[in-house]
């Protein structure tokens, strides 16, 4: 119902709302053409106290201050109820409006003040039944003390369903937290595992082979000048130890770099790969590149070109685009920025789908972290029918 307080605990949806108020207005019309039918004494006034009550009950929902103010829907209440006991006295149908002030009363007013402000109604509807009727019978009690233990019982009800809901909903929140930070301390421990692996990898070749330079260039120092022919051939075997470190290292960066990085720079694999989506795909991609470029360590060169693979596949798997524009640049020589732009069909990022086990939703948190992991960052702006623009950034540090 639009007459909440927001301290109120119970949220009624807009279809209950309408419904609760078109039983007033029935109620209402009940009571005063039942008065003009049966052509009471009173008629005339039922009929303007019932517009007033209406009048009084439709001022509720349209003013801003019940929707905020416990006190302000107390005093509306009030109004109400004041207006209805004047229907009371006038028409015994007005009993039949307590039932939907049970709901608001209960929705409305405090959790302690709500049921005592219902009883105060019921016996207020029972006692004008009672004198209209001319007797009080069980009859005439039943039905309002009935109608108000019925109220009493779907609101505590749906009370007690909106607080498990709200439990639940904290409990998935928590668990999202949960598993968010698992994922991140899974990729340290794998980020850990890997820098480990690296470690024992130098220590055991590359770290040994200069210290193996080292104790044959000294041994050949010894030697000269006396043994000159064992000093170059402590020189040979330390140039031999060279080039064995030298292709150590090269296998750690064949490892490390992707094979489409090898032996050219990042603005040319970008090329390339533009190049080589166009061939296969009906996706004209284009690359430019702006400002001037500056070398960028192996990481930065290895994530970007990744991140430009990853955004160009989506773009031909999901977009039904035309063209697609892959932008490197280098705006202020602290940064260097990738943009992939396309003029596909778009989408809603909100609505994007998390990373599951059919294998979607994997691509753009993979090129998030992949950005984050270097201190960068990656934003994605996009709508239906209006493409999408993928922007990514990294700091250069010191370079």
């Amino acid at each position: 119902m639009n007459t909440t307080a927001p301290a109120s605990p119970v949220p009624t949806t807009r279809l209950l709302a309408w419904c609760l108020h078109l039983l007033v207005a029935g109620l209402l019309a009940l009571a005063a053409g039942r008065a003009v039918a049966d052509g009471e004494p009173h008629a005339p006034a039922v009929v303007a106290v019932a517009a007033v009550l209406g009048l009084v009950y439709a001022a509720g929902p349209s003013m801003r201050s019940t929707h905020v103010s416990r006190r302000a829907a107390a005093v509306w209440l009030a109004a109400v109820g004041v207006v209805w006991l004047a229907l009371l006295v006038l028409t015994a149908d007005g009993v039949w409006i307590a039932f939907p002030l049970y709901f608001l009363q209960l929705h409305l007013l405090p959790r302690r003040t709500g049921p005592a402000v219902v009883v105060a109604t019921a016996l207020a509807a029972i006692v004008a039944f009672a004198a209209h009727s001319g007797a009080l019978t069980l009859a005439t009690a039943v039905g309002p003390a009935l109608g108000a233990a019925v109220a009493v019982a779907v609101v505590r009800g749906y009370q007690a369903l909106y607080r498990e809901s709200e439990r639940r909903r904290r409990l998935i929140e928590e668990l999202t937290l949960t598993r968010a930070d698992l994922a991140a301390a899974q990729h340290t421990a794998g980020v850990l595992a890997e820098r480990e692996r690296l470690a024992h990898e130098i220590h055991d070749t590359l770290a040994q082979g200069l210290t193996s330079i080292q104790l044959l260039l000294r041994a050949a120092e010894r030697a000269l000048p006396g043994r000159p022919e064992l000093a170059a051939r402590h020189v040979e075997q330390a140039r031999q130890s060279a080039v064995d470190n030298l292709a150590e290292a090269r296998r750690f960066v064949a490892a490390l770099v992707p094979p489409s990085l090898e032996g050219i720079t990042l603005a040319d694999a970008l090329e390339r790969l533009c190049t080589t989506v166009s061939a296969r795909h009906p996706l004209t991609a284009r690359f430019r590149l702006t400002g001037t470029a500056v070398p960028l360590p192996t990481g930065h060169e290895v994530a970007l070109l990744r991140i430009a693979q990853s955004a160009l596949s989506n773009t031909v798997r999901h977009a039904g685009a035309a063209t697609a524009d892959v932008t490197l640049g280098f705006p202020d020589g602290r940064a260097v920025r990738l943009d992939v732009v396309d003029d596909g069909r778009g989408f809603d990022p909100g609505l994007l789908a998390s990373p599951g086990p059919d294998g979607g939703g994997f691509g753009l948190a993979a090129a998030r972290a992949r950005a984050q992991a270097l201190g960068g960052t990656l934003t994605v702006q996009s709508a239906p029918g209006h493409g999408t623009t993928l922007a990514v950034r990294l700091p250069l540090g010191g370079l």
